[in-house]
């Protein structure tokens, strides 16, 4: 059915004019998603990582599936996973999928599109994992206790999101990462860790596709059950806040979740103890972004002395004897990687961590109280979302957030204050930067938490 047709090192000639052929329309076609990293930097050119023809060219539909290095000043080159249909033409249905139409080289004539908006595509990709398929150089594996029918109906979602996901007959949700490294992934080391521990509150992963290059392996999708009928819980307190009506109840409970996993989690893989020793190279890491991000923002300039005293009180209270347990957490904890089903049960999803972050790094055992950091945000996110703003109704979701996390975990996040200040601070800095470089109109809701955050040192 498939072959894979290069390679890294391969001396095939098929693939280096696939690649030639497709360069100058990719140059164009993948700075504009959502998903692609380095926008604002030109593309200089690719290399090809791996190439498996999953459906051959020369018919009605043909598919590659694709691992392509893009090479940018000032980066070493991410990987992206790439599905590229190919047409002699698209039907209207497929125009948002366009890629371009090849003018040289083995595809001249035809018509190139990102394949995950295709029927066909998509469901090639859900028989392979459901059974367990080779095909070239991927692998599918799945859940042996979970039953994948056949004949599900596919549809791209279209929200945005720094992956691509498909659902398949309001069963099933394909994650295909769209930025690959190697290693291992916590978006699947994670929920598999939490199904072997028996947490109900992450879906636990059905199937799974990878690969090898060069000896090392990369995860490429993870499939998951869909949970029908829920609603992210950046969309409900939208909702919510729009109605005038109160979202403590739902904090409180999804405080309680949040604990739930957490537990989980160190019950389920190691954790460690930050001395003086751990927390120094993690203030020091806190003060660089710190100091990057008043370089990028001049808004930010005036704030960076008082924000730095968030960060070396943290060291401060390490040397005087204090520690804290770190464990693995979810890393990028925010209203949108929450899903309340309809019986009222939330659910935690996405636990790939921070995409800008390395995947090294984001292995890492931390202070749980980094998730907790990140939901404290997006509340503030969320009233700031409404018109006129609603500071007051952020300040309450924050408490009842806390106040349920302490029902399960025993302990309030609130009770220790530095800890919490210099994890919120960071999550903060972070927010300006990206909302400088890419959404300047909401620069204004995290340094509105800058200016709270700086407050206790500011004269």
């Amino acid at each position: 059915m498939a072959k894979t047709v290069t390679r890294s090192g391969s001396s095939g000639t098929t693939s280096p004019g696939l690649l030639a052929s497709l360069d100058p329309l990719l140059r164009e076609w993948l700075p504009r998603q959502r998903w692609f990293a380095g926008k604002g930097r030109p593309v200089t050119g690719f290399s090809l990582v791996a190439a498996t023809e999953l459906l051959p060219a020369g018919t009605r539909l043909g598919l590659y599936h694709l691992l392509l290095r893009a090479h940018q000043p000032e980066s070493p080159g991410d990987c992206y996973q790439l599905l590229i249909g190919v047409r002699e033409a698209l039907p209207p249905r497929l125009a948002p999928a366009l890629i371009g139409h090849v003018t040289d080289g083995p595809l001249a004539g035809r018509t190139v599109y990102d394949g995950l908006y295709d029927t066909r595509p998509a469901e090639l990709l859900l028989e392979a994992l459901r059974s367990r398929a080779r095909i070239g150089a991927l692998r599918c594996e799945r859940d042996p206790d979970q039953e994948i029918r056949s004949g599900l109906v596919p549809r791209l979602m279209t929200a945005e999101q720094s992956n691509s996901s498909v659902v398949y007959g309001d069963t099933f949700i394909l994650k295909l990462f769209r930025r690959v490294a190697p290693g291992v992934n916590p978006d699947l080391e994670l929920p598999l860790a939490l199904a072997r521990e028996g947490c109900p509150r992450v879906p636990a992963p059905t199937a799974w596709m990878e690969t090898d290059v060069d000896g090392d392996p990369y995860v490429l999708g993870v499939l998951q059950p869909y949970v029908q009928g829920a609603t992210d819980g950046w969309e409900l307190a939208l909702r919510e806040l729009a109605k005038g009506e109160d979202f403590g109840e739902e904090a409180r409970a999804l405080g309680r979740a949040t604990a739930e996993v957490h537990g989980a989690l160190a019950r389920a893989l190691p954790t460690a103890t930050l001395g003086p020793a751990q927390i120094q190279p993690m203030v020091d890491g806190m003060t660089v972004r710190l100091d990057a991000a008043a370089q990028a923002v001049p808004a930010l300039r005036p704030y960076a002395p008082a924000l730095r005293t968030a960060f070396t009180a943290l060291a401060d209270l390490a040397v005087e004897g204090h520690t804290w347990t770190a464990q693995r957490v979810h890393g990028d904890l925010h209203l949108g990687q929450c899903l309340r089903a309809p019986t009222g049960q939330w659910s935690l999803i996405d636990f790939e961590g921070e995409p800008a972050r390395p995947p090294a790094e984001r292995r890492m055992p931390q202070p749980a109280v980094r998730d907790v950091a990140g939901m404290l945000r997006s509340f503030d996110y969320a009233a700031h979302s409404a018109d006129p703003p609603a500071p007051g109704w952020a300040h309450a979701c924050r408490a009842a957030y806390c106040s349920g996390y302490a029902e399960v975990a025993g302990r309030d996040p609130r009770t220790d204050p530095v800890l919490l200040r210099a994890f919120e601070t960071d999550k903060a800095v972070y927010e300006v930067v990206y909302e400088a470089r890419h959404r300047p109109d909401w620069l204004p809701v995290p340094l509105s938490a800058i200016h709270r955050l700086a407050a206790p040192d500011l004269p």
